[in-house]
């Protein structure tokens, strides 16, 4: 068992190499094999007809489980379809081992209609921190990565947010209609103002890249599964971004969020469209 988070830290000054290779493996042997090749027995619904999971999903995370509980002994991994079969897997996020946060296949519905707007999303956390993530877009071979304190990268670059161009609408992906509740709607109801351009979101790990790479410049989120949010979090965060809960506090991977929160370029920019948000509450 890990005992310190700065073994951790050691572990990802040698390893990060390693999970990039196991997310890569795992998109090459499970994701894109089936990337515009499903069969109709190969998709199913879960919660709903919106909420969509297929077999990529399934065996990606079987193989990253694998694969990430071996590079980092002692750790325990908390995927989607994990805590969809055993939700009391994700009380793993709120305990003492380092913990693998993991989205096979974010944005699942784009991936079954053959869009390529989907990743792959890897967090390692310990305790509710979150310490290194892994954003992968298989279908456009782009890698995002980042490790606290030490910034954020695409495909080897740099990362920056920077600060949304004065007098431009604030560009804003939000929840999208079929994944919220009314209340919900109600209060997102608040970023449709003068000097805002809200749209539906797509693959959340996607939105999140695009906020860090400034070509986003917010998003505005009613859910907090963690392994929507875990990795993009951090990529905004280490970017130069800020995320903020509607109580004014950073989201928690642990859960208990006020919602909705955003992740933005700036601090500033989050906390206008906090005030927004309350204003429509």
């Amino acid at each position: 068992m890990i005992e310190e988070t700065e073994t951790i830290e050691g572990f990802l000054a040698r390893h990060s190499a390693d999970v990039e290779e196991a997310v890569r493996k795992a998109a090459a042997a499970e994701i894109m094999p089936r990337f515009r090749r499903l069969e109709d027995h190969e998709v199913a619904h879960k919660s709903g007809p919106h909420d969509l999971v297929t077999d990529a999903d399934r065996l990606a995370e079987r193989y990253l489980t694998d694969a990430l509980g071996a590079l980092l002994p002692g750790s325990l991994v908390v995927g989607e379809e994990a805590v969809h079969a055993d939700p009391a897997v994700y009380e793993a996020i709120r305990g003492d081992a380092p913990v693998w946060i993991v989205d096979p296949v974010d944005g699942t519905r784009q991936f079954v209609h053959g869009d390529p707007g989907f990743c792959t999303l890897v967090a390692l956390a310990r305790r509710g921190q979150v310490l290194a993530s892994w954003t992968y877009a298989p279908a456009r071979d782009q890698l995002a990565t980042a490790v606290r304190g030490r910034g954020a990268h695409l495909d080897g670059t740099p990362l920056r947010c920077g600060a949304p161009d004065p007098g431009s609408p604030l560009r804003v992906a939000t929840s999208h209609p079929d994944f919220t509740t009314d209340d919900q709607k109600r209060a997102l109801l608040g970023l449709w103002a003068d000097g805002v351009a809200p749209r539906p979101c797509g693959s959340a790990g996607l939105e999140y890249l695009a906020v860090a790479r400034g070509e986003s410049d917010a998003v505005v989120f009613s859910w907090e599964a963690a392994w929507d949010h875990a990795a993009g979090l951090l990529l905004v965060e280490e970017a130069g971004g800020a995320h903020l809960t509607s109580a004014g506090l950073p989201f928690r991977v642990t859960g208990s969020n006020a919602l909705p929160f955003t992740a933005a370029r700036d601090e500033a920019t989050a906390r206008h469209l906090l005030g927004l948000l309350s204003g429509a509450s």
